[in-house]
């Protein structure tokens, strides 16, 4: 019993012990078996095609023969083991380089030693073993082969005394055998190593093509991947149906559409491009080409140019359901005050009481102008008219105008700005800009000489910045991010919408208007496009 239970011990460890062999280890077993079931068939061939007389078996061609056949007998046996038994790997390699030693140290001993070259296929399969057993037991194994040949050569001394060379020779052999198997056990960690790594690779960009398979099939956008040679390699079902197509007749994107493929030959030579193309059915698609690179494949984009229309008079709608509610709710307050102060005037009889209703009704009223001034102004931004604005003059014109109510205004405000510094900016929309940026500049700022500055930088010949800069107290931290909003004000006559449409008319002239947090006052910033304009703008064909 005892007996029993230790063999079952030993067949679990095994078990256990294999079921972390990987199966490319039991396939470079498989294939090492393949290898010397060769050897012995070449050995035995050999042997009776030149009938004994060759240097294989020089010595004793008896032993030569029974030996090798015994060898391939053997060499089959282990590869059949292999087919039907994966079980304990370390234990068949084992076996299997012990029967190696042996049968080529017999086979070496019969055909004369080491001077028969037989030696050297020891050193293939302490190399092999190296490779294959990837662990410390190649030591062993080049250890194995050294006892082997010592013993061979110990038994040729006492019985044919050789000579005190071959002892060396056998030496040297013995060194051989220690440093392949070091040099194959360092090599197969390496093997390992990468092939655990091409593994996790492997894994992770299956996974990864999976992933973007699955994207690219539910993206609302049409794709289509199309080779060198004309060939849709890869699409999407929304592809089929932009192109109004259930099932194209081919591979080639002549098939799915002739139009699509016409305009592709045409523009594939330009590089990255996007067209809209009118399909027969009265369809537009916005078409997005990406030139092919070193694989030869062109990547197709299609978009419904209808839906990304629809889309934008969303958000336009949406924008434009926000701005009428804030609208409605500006001018509330104006017309409850208008609304009382009338019927209160309608009774009073005072006059000093009916005039100050009267002065609340022109307040109002006013506030109700300018309110319904500035959005009318914001409904004209996208009409920008281009033109080379020479700042020196402007901001010179722009201060005597701006003064002409209050000369010291002009002392308040500094420039600072280089000669024939030109900008390409809607002149309309750049006094506007700086008119509500310099008047809230004023409205915080103190009253000494300088307070407010108009400084512009020339970033880049296309690009500079003006910065309006005052020694107010600046705008609070909670306030900052809202100072852009319509119809925030920290002031209770004001309307919420200077800033707000300065930013909007900067947008609609390719500028941009930024707060910038790094003095104590408020300090802003408008980018915009240095030197002239292109002639095509200044026509009034586009904006920026």
């Amino acid at each position: 019993m005892p007996v029993i239970r230790v063999a079952r011990v030993m067949q679990i460890s095994a078990r256990l012990a294999d079921e972390g062999i990987p199966d490319s280890f039991w396939r470079s077993l498989r294939y090492f078996s393949i290898y010397r079931l060769v050897v012995a068939a070449v050995f035995l061939i050999t042997f009776l095609i030149s009938g004994g007389k060759m240097n294989l078996a020089s010595q004793s061609p008896t032993l030569f023969l029974w030996t090798d056949s015994a060898y391939l007998v053997i060499s089959f046996a282990f590869l059949l083991t292999l087919q039907h038994f994966e079980r304990a790997f370390n234990l068949q390699l084992s076996i299997q380089v012990a029967c190696d030693v042996a049968f080529l140290a017999v086979l070496m001993y019969a055909s004369g030693g080491a001077r028969s070259g037989v030696a050297f296929m020891l050193v293939v399969v302490v190399a092999g073993a190296g490779l294959v057993g990837q662990g410390r037991l190649t030591l062993f194994y080049a250890a194995l082969a050294t006892l082997a040949v010592l013993i061979e050569q110990t038994v040729r001394s006492l019985s044919f005394n050789a000579e005190a060379d071959d002892f060396f020779r056998t030496g040297l052999t013995s060194i051989g055998f220690f440093a392949t198997a070091i040099i194959a056990r360092l090599l197969a960690r390496r093997v390992v190593a990468n092939e655990n790594l091409a593994r996790q690779r492997g894994v992770e960009l299956a996974d990864q093509v999976r992933i973007n398979r699955q994207v690219i099939q539910d993206m609302e956008d049409g794709v289509l991947v199309v080779d060198a040679t004309g060939q849709v390699c890869l699409h999407n079902p929304q592809a089929e149906a932009l192109l109004a197509i259930e099932a194209p007749t081919g591979n080639q994107l002549a098939d799915y559409s002739p139009l699509l493929s016409e305009h592709l030959h045409r523009r594939q030579a330009a590089g990255e491009t996007t067209d809209v193309l009118t399909l027969p059915t009265g369809k537009s698609l916005l078409v997005r080409l990406l030139p092919p690179e070193e694989s030869g494949n062109t990547l197709i984009y299609l978009q419904d140019l209808g839906r990304i229309q629809a889309q934008a008079q969303q958000i336009k709608l949406a924008a434009l359901g926000r701005l009428t509610a804030n609208i409605a709710h500006e001018i509330r307050n104006p017309l409850a005050a208008i609304s009382n102060a009338g019927e209160l005037l309608a009774d009073e009889q005072r006059a000093d009481t009916r005039a100050r209703l009267v002065r609340i009704i022109g307040d109002n009223s006013n506030r109700l102008n300018r309110l319904v001034g500035e959005v009318l102004e914001l409904g004209r931004r996208d009409r920008a008219q281009l033109e080379n604005v020479n700042l020196t003059i402007f901001l010179k014109q722009f201060i005597e105008e701006y003064s002409l109510h209050d000369p010291a205004i002009g002392a308040r405000i500094h420039t600072s700005i280089d000669k024939d510094v030109i900008v390409c900016f809607d002149r309309a929309h750049l006094y506007r800009v700086l008119e509500n940026l310099v008047t809230n500049a004023l409205r915080y700022a103190s009253a000494e000489v300088g307070a407010v500055r108009i400084d512009v930088l020339t970033v880049t010949p296309e690009r500079l910045e003006l910065h309006i800069i005052d020694d107010g107290p600046g705008i609070a931290e909670a306030d900052r991010g809202k100072v852009f909003e319509p119809f925030f004000t920290t002031r209770g006559s004001g309307t919420g919408l200077g800033l707000y449409i300065a930013r909007e008319l900067c947008d609609a002239n390719g500028a941009r208007l930024d707060l910038v947090d790094d003095c104590s006052g408020a300090h802003f910033r408008v980018i915009a496009k240095g030197g002239a304009c292109p002639p095509s703008l200044i026509a009034g064909t586009g904006t920026p």
